[in-house]
C-alpha cells in the first residue's frame, strides 16, 4: 500500500469513528479522534501490528475501540488525551507566538495600509483624506488608544504634524510602494515615541494605557494563581501516589480498581506538567517586563536631558529615541498579549480534571489514606538523595551527573524525568526520578 493510499486510509477511518461518535450525541474534533487511533494502534494491549497492512478486522477493531474510549465520559484516560490535545492546539512558545501576533496585526492593517500606498489623492479634500487615514494607521498599529477617540485623534494628528507636515504628502506618493509601507511603519514608531514621551510629561496620554502598572500587578496575581492550582495539584497526585503504592487500594464499595487511579494519577501528572511550563513562562515574562521597564526609563531619562538641555534639538538626535521608546513599548505590549495568553490556557485545562475529580472525593482520599504517610515529591527526592550511583562501578556506561554536567536541567531527560524503574517494577506508577 502506498503512502497515500494509508493516509487515505486513517482519514476514512478517522471520519467513520467521528460520525459514529455523533451518532451517539458526542461531537468529537478530527485531531482528538486522530490522536485517539494513535493512542489505540500504538497500545501493546490492543494487538496492532504496525508493520503490516490493517486488515478489515483490524479495522472494525480500531473503530470500536476509539469509539469506546471517545463515548466513556468517566475517564480519567480520556480527559488526559482531550488535555494534551487542547494544549497543543492553544499553547504556543514566546517566540511562536509574538512572531504570529505580528503576522496577525499585520494581516488586519493590510486593507488600511493598502488605501495608503495605492492613493492618487489630487484634490485639497482627498489629500485631506489620505492623511486621516495615515494619522488612522498609526494608531491602529501602535495600539496606543482607540483610533475612534476624538482627543486620541488630535494627540496622534499633532505628533504627525511635527514630524511629517501634510505638505511632504506629494513626496510620499512619489515613492514605490514598499518605500511607503517602510515610511509608513517609521513614521509609527516616531509618533508613538512622541506620544509615550508626551504622556510621561503630563502632556496628553490620557487614554493611553498604563501598561507597565498593569503589568506591575497583573503578573504576580497571575504567578500566585497558577502556583496555588499547581500545588492543589500536586496534593492530589502524592495523595493518588501513596493509594498506588500499597498493594490494594479499594474505595468504600470496594470496586475502585488500581486503573482507574493510574488513570486519575496521570491525568493529575499531565496538568502539573503544563502548569509548571505556563509557570515558567509568566516568570520569564515577568524578568523580561523588569528588564523592558528599566530600559524604558532610562530611556526617557536620557531622552528629557537630551530635549531639555536645547531651545532646538535635531531630528537626528532625538528621533532614534523616539523610535527605541516605542519598540520598548511593543516588547510590554508583547508580554501583556502573551501573559493574557498564558492565563488562559492554564485556566482552559480545569475541565479536563473532571473525570479524575469524580473518581474520589477529596474526604474519602483522606479516609482511605488514614494511617498512611503521604508524601511530596521534594521529601521522596531527599530520602533518596544518599542513595547515588558509583560510575567507577560501571563503567561499561556513560553517566551523566547534575554536579558535573553544564545546563543539566535543560537536557531533554526521557519520560520527562520520571523514573523509569518505578514505571516498569511498580505497574506504571509515575515518581519523579532523583
Amino acid at each position: 500500500m502506498s503512502r497515500a493510499q494509508a493516509e487515505s486510509v486513517i482519514k476514512n477511518i478517522i471520519r467513520e469513528i467521528a460520525q459514529q461518535c455523533c451518532r451517539q450525541g458526542q461531537a468529537v474534533s478530527e485531531t482528538l479522534t486522530a490522536f485517539m487511533v494513535k493512542a489505540v494502534v500504538l497500545d501493546p494491549r490492543n494487538l496492532f501490528n504496525v508493520d503490516r497492512t490493517l486488515t478489515k478486522q483490524d479495522v472494525e477493531k480500531l473503530i470500536e475501540l476509539c469509539v469506546n474510549r471517545l463515548l466513556d465520559q468517566k475517564s480519567p484516560a480520556l480527559d488526559t488525551i482531550k488535555m494534551q490535545v487542547h494544549f497543543d492546539m492553544n499553547y504556543t512558545s514566546r517566540r511562536e507566538f509574538v512572531e504570529e501576533h505580528q503576522k496577525v496585526v499585520q494581516m488586519r492593517l493590510l486593507p488600511v495600509c493598502r488605501e495608503i500606498t495605492d492613493s492618487r489623492a489630487k484634490s485639497r479634500d482627498e489629500l485631506d483624506d489620505l492623511y486621516r487615514r495615515m494619522v488612522t494607521y498609526v494608531l491602529l498599529r501602535s495600539g496606543l488608544g482607540s483610533a475612534s477617540d476624538v482627543t486620541n485623534v488630535q494627540e496622534a494628528t499633532a505628533a504627525l504634524q511635527s514630524v511629517f507636515p501634510q505638505s511632504e504628502l506629494a513626496a510620499f506618493m512619489s515613492l514605490l510602494r514598499r518605500d511607503k509601507e517602510q515610511q509608513l511603519n517609521e513614521l509609527t514608531m516616531i509618533i508613538t515615541g512622541i506620544r509615550l514621551f508626551n504622556k510621561d510629561s503630563g502632556k496628553g496620554g490620557e487614554s493611553v494605557e498604563d501598561l507597565p502598572a498593569v503589568l506591575n500587578e497583573a503578573l504576580p496575581a497571575a504567578s500566585a494563581d497558577i502556583e496555588r492550582e499547581l500545588e492543589g495539584t500536586q496534593r492530589f497526585a502524592w495523595r493518588y501516589t501513596a493509594l498506588l503504592e500499597r498493594r490494594s487500594a479499594p474505595d468504600t464499595d470496594g470496586e475502585l480498581n488500581t486503573d482507574l487511579l493510574t488513570q486519575a494519577l496521570y491525568n493529575l501528572r499531565q496538568h502539573e506538567a503544563f502548569l509548571k511550563i505556563i509557570l515558567a513562562d509568566v516568570i520569564t515574562c515577568a524578568k523580561q517586563v523588569e528588564a523592558l521597564q528599566t530600559d524604558f526609563i532610562s530611556r526617557m531619562r536620557v531622552l528629557k536631558a537630551t530635549v531639555h538641555a536645547k531651545t532646538a534639538v535635531p531630528t537626528s538626535q532625538v528621533f532614534p529615541h523616539f523610535t527605541a521608546l516605542a519598540r520598548l513599548w511593543v516588547g510590554l505590549q508583547d508580554e501583556m498579549l502573551l501573559l493574557n495568553m498564558l492565563r488562559s490556557v492554564a485556566l482552559s485545562l480545569r475541565p479536563f480534571l473532571s473525570a479524575q475529580s469524580q473518581l474520589l472525593e477529596s474526604i474519602q482520599l483522606d479516609q482511605m489514606l488514614q494511617g498512611e504517610t503521604v508524601k511530596s515529591d521534594a521529601e521522596r527526592a531527599a530520602e533518596s538523595s544518599e542513595e547515588r550511583v558509583d560510575p567507577a562501578e560501571m563503567k561499561s556506561y556513560e553517566w551523566i551527573l547534575p554536579e558535573t554536567t553544564a545546563n543539566f536541567e535543560q537536557l531533554p531527560l526521557q519520560y520527562r524525568g520520571v523514573c523509569g524503574y518505578t514505571l516498569v517494577e511498580k505497574n506504571g506508577l509515575l515518581l519523579p526520578g532523583s
